[in-house]
């Protein structure tokens, strides 16, 4: 599979399940469009991504290439990577005790050989609640630098998992990737090949 993404929490992610993957990243503008909703902006840049990288090296071996983009968002204002400690405390302060989505958009194409492109595009939304957190345990996990590089200035497969109180939908796509979502949707556009048996196999790999 091609994964058009240089993030390394999806590459383990679909590592897990046994995925072999070609890291091609892609080169787009991904500013965001004035009054775009975070989900449509994610669903675009997943897409374009895909299609970009598409037109430069095909698909995949296994006929698959996935793109995807994920998002911090609260009261439709997307929180990014903060610049630094004190964006960071400040990101924090704004989740404290209160839910936040994480939404990821996912653009899948297959093709195999003589037949023409199939692809999908999806949105998968996560949403968090934090517990309220104190100044003293904002700064703790911000001095602990986990922050840094992080959309929303948190890794909930880190000691960010400490900051929340519970989540509603899939917690794989708050690291990055919605991997069960995206196994059934390649099932789908494989469906009149060897891909319908794709699940399957990777139960039983899982289990081996």
């Amino acid at each position: 599979m091609i994964l058009a993404s240089a993030s390394p929490r999806r590459s383990d992610l679909l590592g897990r399940l046994g995925f072999e993957l070609e890291i091609r990243p892609a080169d787009i503008d991904e500013s965001r469009g004035d009054d775009e909703h975070p989900q449509d902006l994610v669903r675009r840049l997943a897409y374009e991504k895909a299609h970009c990288v598409f037109g430069q090296y095909g698909v995949g071996a296994d006929g698959f290439l996935l793109a995807a983009d994920t998002i911090v968002w609260h009261n439709d204002r997307a929180l990014g990577k903060p610049v630094d400690a004190d964006e960071a405390m400040s990101m924090l302060r704004e989740l404290s005790g209160r839910v936040h989505h994480v939404s990821t958009g996912v653009s899948i194409l297959y093709q195999q050989p003589g037949q023409s492109l199939r692809d999908e595009t999806f949105v998968e939304t996560t949403d968090v609640r934090f517990y309220d957190l104190s100044d003293s345990q904002i700064a703790s996990y911000v001095q602990g630098g986990e922050c840094v590089g992080k959309a929303g200035a948190y890794a909930i497969q880190g000691s960010g998992r400490l900051l929340v109180e519970g989540i509603s939908g899939d917690y794989d796509n708050v690291v990055g990737l919605p991997v069960s979502r995206v196994v059934r949707v390649m099932v789908a556009l494989a469906a009149d090949d060897e891909g319908a048996s794709l699940i399957e196999r990777l139960l039983e790999e899982k289990h081996a």
